[in-house]
């Protein structure tokens, strides 16, 4: 179940893109593989198992490649910021470089099929920089240059890039890309539906069940299949204890015009915090510059606007950009050992397996999560599959994390019973104004829209019962614990939720 989003902010590659009508799923269909999600990983993996002969059918809460896939930076590569020397020093050499390995594989495999299907979608080889502004982040950038070339990639240190402010050092990787990647998700969705895989569109998946065969149960049909795979972004069923070890982080971005001349030739992510993503967008005769950043726990930060606001100066700043024609936001899952889970949801069964935990790099981890999955209903091996073994136990690489993220959960679960942050009364609030009224397990979301009309909904989230908090900028309710959102109605937006929020009357 992947991101539905309202219209408040879209983004540019849900907003080019047209939408294709896909029918609802509404009866029952037996197939060999159910999918749950149609993003990065949904589709991958429908495309290796169509390929190897299998019935396929999958069902996506909102529309192909408007998930989290669709609110991505959309850069396709290894280069994954300052993640290798925390790699090597928590887990050894061998995952550092198998973790290099999977990502340039999973690039290899997205050019191969961008060919095989003639898909077009925007892709373009451009070097990936990670940099610094400050000298203290000199130290940390060159240890991760000697720890990125122990894993096997060829990078280089340099200092003269192509942006319009001073570097202290950059860490560059050439042969990397970009690409449009709801365009690429069409792509693959069209070919799939050619060769016979059910795609199904506004289905929302409310139950997976491991009888006989595998039941995956929406609001009105069912899928009855032999294994299923749920391509969720961030598990809804947590048969694998996946929610004390994986935490949604939200991060934001901004899109404008920029003039071809001075637009940056690379991709491009500092180590300096906030962190500062940035790449360039082909859109007909004009250039766009994407700026992204300002990550935070989801649903733990009041003012959203402000984090919009500080990526607009950053960029009138740094690049001159004066009209902001995007912007948008999404949840990206990371996990407490810093690599992906994939694999099978719980120990006890072979038959559903799930993927989650990317780190903000789903494109090329969620191909690689994809295969994984795949291989192992096929019954073959995957090079890759110990290094996402979601049932490993590294007690020394993540104890300090585990203790310190599940400790903020339990503070939001019960501190926010007690006093909830905003503390108004549902009568004060003006047009576009929203709070958390009442204490305890009685508390309501209200929210007043711009025409003067009141909402109100439980402020208990309907996945494990945190209460949810106002997001400014995307006009929705965010639950802190796990990454929930709901429109202000209380309709699911986001799981790990399945049900919506009970409507209150105020």
């Amino acid at each position: 179940m992947s991101e539905a989003h309202s219209e408040v902010n879209v983004s540019y590659w849900v907003n080019s893109t047209a939408l294709i009508d896909r029918p609802r799923l509404e009866d029952r269909v037996e197939v060999d593989v159910a999918i749950v999600g149609a993003g990065i990983v949904g589709l991958s993996a429908a495309r290796i198992l169509t390929r190897a002969g299998k019935r396929v059918a999958v069902v996506e809460m909102d529309r192909v490649g408007r998930g989290v896939t669709g609110y991505t930076t959309a850069k396709v590569t290894s280069g994954h910021g300052v993640i290798y020397h925390e790699i090597e020093s928590k887990h050894g050499l061998d995952k550092a470089r198998a973790y290099a390995s999977a990502n340039g594989w999973a690039l290899r495999e997205i050019v191969r099929w961008i060919d095989e299907d003639a898909i077009d979608c925007d892709f373009d080889r451009r070097s990936n920089y990670v940099y610094c502004e400050n000298e203290t982040g000199l130290g940390t950038l060159k240890k991760e240059a000697e720890a990125t070339r122990r894993a096997g990639l060829q990078t280089s240190l340099v200092v003269d890039i192509d942006l319009p402010f001073a570097v202290a050092g950059a860490l560059r990787l050439d042969n990397q890309a970009q690409f449009h990647p709801r365009r690429y998700l069409l792509g693959l969705a069209d070919k799939l539906e050619s060769e016979g895989t059910r795609l199904f569109e506004e289905s929302r998946v409310v139950d997976v069940r491991d009888e006989d065969r595998c039941l995956v149960q929406t609001s009105e049909g069912q899928v009855v299949a032999d294994h299923v795979i749920l391509a969720t972004h961030y598990p809804f069923l947590d048969r694998g204890l996946f929610f004390p070890r994986v935490h949604p982080k939200r991060s934001y971005a901004v899109v404008g015009p920029i003039d071809p001349v001075s637009a940056p030739s690379g991709m491009y992510i500092s180590i300096d915090q906030p962190t500062r993503t940035i790449r360039t967008i082909p859109d007909g005769e004009r250039t766009l510059l994407l700026v992204g950043g300002n990550g935070h726990p989801a649903g733990q930060r009041l003012d959203t606007q402000e984090c919009y606001r500080d990526l607009e100066r950053w960029a009138l700043d740094r690049f001159g950009i004066t009209d902001i024609t995007h912007r948008w936001s999404t949840h990206d899952g990371v996990t407490i050992d810093g690599l992906p889970y994939a694999g099978t949801a719980r120990r006890s069964s072979e038959r559903i397996y799930t993927a989650t935990g990317f780190g903000k790099w789903g494109l090329t981890n969620g191909t690689v999560a994809a295969s994984i999955i795949c291989d192992a209903i096929l019954g073959r091996p995957n090079p890759f599959a110990s290094l996402f073994d979601q049932h490993r136990l590294t007690l020394a690489a993540s104890a300090e994390k585990f203790l310190v993220e599940n400790a903020k959960i339990a503070q939001h679960f019960v501190g926010d019973r007690i006093k909830h942050p905003q503390g108004r009364a549902a009568t004060d609030l003006g047009r576009g104004e929203a709070a958390v009224v009442g204490v305890g397990a009685g508390q309501v979301a209200a929210y007043r829209d711009e025409a003067g009309e009141l909402h109100g909904v439980s402020a208990t989230c309907t996945h494990l019962g945190c209460i949810v908090s106002w997001n400014s900028a995307e006009k929705s309710w965010d639950c802190p614990c796990h990454g929930s959102r709901f429109d202000y109605e209380g309709r699911v937006l986001h799981g790990p939720a399945t049900k919506d929020l009970e409507p209150k009357n105020l």
